[in-house]
């Protein structure tokens, strides 16, 4: 369906604006793939891929392109005159060396570049290879895990202790908000001494409004890569074991793959060159894809759709969004002026085929402002400024 302006005159002003900007940075030591990692997943930069330390200095920044076969059955069907992935952003953010914290290396411009990202993509190196660069000794995916978290947690410390510094001066007006505030921080502060990630200390969502301001990098959602080598690609070894076993009782997921590998799949710009290739290393699909999607499920996004014969195209918002947040994402008018959603759910379109089916079948609906927009869902805005 596509969207319909309640004011024929408008047409000619509509302008579409940049859906979302949430962004998840890669990070890692130097030399663990990285920037292949980067050069693979972005469709539309690429980052230089060197083996010599802080290689990446200034954060790249690509647009990636969302897989999502859903997308490809509305083409199927609708056939319109073209078709618009959704996105997400990733930049590739430079190494971390031990220090950083303190400013080792790039330490203190990595730890800025990260602030601003909201979810973290951390690439552990899991293959052996003398031809790549390592200065931390042997290869040891717990340590170097441990290595970036420490880094994170005493930056984090550092920012929480300036933070009790201001708010001990504020304490004694007797403020109830103040002393709210100030024990959220203490317990911030023990935590993160115990070697904690934020993330683990289970804040409720009023206790966070205590640490927004000072951006706490360990409270950021986590997802692992395992780079290891082309003979692992598809079982895993020894060493992304390892960091699976160390990261299970966090939640987090670990995807392992090939970054080189995963790096020359992406350079294919021929449908048949690019599954022939995969063929002959036995994948059914890239790796990349699960990394995408799980990053896009990492930033707790959904995706819901608008399909006409002008375009198909999906729209990211974020889970748990009412109708007209969601309308906002295509322009800001139509959730001013919202009147109104009709909705198709994606299993009944794909059932019927088209719209005017689904209407003469009773599974169009009309919502209001209160709908809350479900992951697939087919919509059309009605509204008025």
């Amino acid at each position: 369906m596509q969207v319909k302006e309640a004011c024929k005159s408008y047409l000619c002003a509509f302008k579409i604006k940049i859906a979302m900007a949430l962004q998840a940075g890669i990070v890692g030591l130097p030399n663990v793939g990285k920037s292949t990692l980067f050069n693979a997943v972005s469709n539309s930069a690429k980052a230089q891929a060197s083996n010599y330390r802080f290689c990446t200095i200034e954060p790249n920044v690509g647009l990636v392109n969302v897989p999502d076969p859903r997308l490809n059955k509305l083409e199927e069907l609708v056939k319109p005159n073209r078709t618009v992935p959704t996105q997400i952003e990733i930049v590739d953010i430079a190494g971390l060396v031990k220090g950083a914290s303190k400013g080792e290396g790039l330490g203190n411009k990595f730890l800025a570049n990260i602030r601003e990202v909201d979810a973290i993509i951390q690439v552990i190196r899991c293959f052996e290879d003398e031809n790549i660069l390592r200065e931390e000794g042997p290869i040891n995916p717990v340590g170097d895990k441990e290595i970036i978290e420490t880094e994170l947690q005493l930056k984090d410390l550092d920012s929480v202790v300036k933070k009790i510094q201001r708010v001990e001066k504020l304490i004694k007006s007797g403020d109830s908000k103040i002393k709210a505030e100030y024990e959220v921080l203490q317990r911030c502060h023990q935590h993160l001494e115990q070697g904690k990630n934020i993330n683990s200390l289970g804040l409720s969502k009023e206790e966070k409004a205590a640490i927004e301001d000072i951006f706490l990098l360990t409270d950021k959602p986590v997802l692992y890569v395992a780079n290891v080598d082309e003979a692992s690609m598809h079982t895993g070894n020894k060493y992304s074991q390892m960091l699976i076993d160390a990261v299970s009782k966090e939640g987090a997921e670990v995807i392992v793959m090939t970054n080189a590998i995963e790096a020359q799949i992406a350079e294919f710009e021929n449908e048949e060159d690019r599954q022939m290739f995969m063929d002959e290393y036995k994948m059914t699909e890239p790796a990349l894809d699960r990394l995408i999607h799980s990053t896009y499920k990492l930033l707790n996004l959904s995706t819901y759709f608008t399909a006409g014969v002008q375009e198909v195209r999906a729209w990211t918002i974020q889970q748990g969004w009412k109708a007209p947040q969601a309308a906002g994402v295509i322009h800001t008018d139509f959730e001013r002026g919202f009147i109104k959603a009709e909705v198709i759910a994606y299993d009944d379109f794909v059932k019927y085929g088209s719209e005017a089916a689904c209407r003469d079948n009773g599974k169009l609906r009309i919502e209001g402002k209160e709908y809350i927009v479900k992951d697939g869902d087919i919509m059309h805005f009605r509204f008025n400024v």
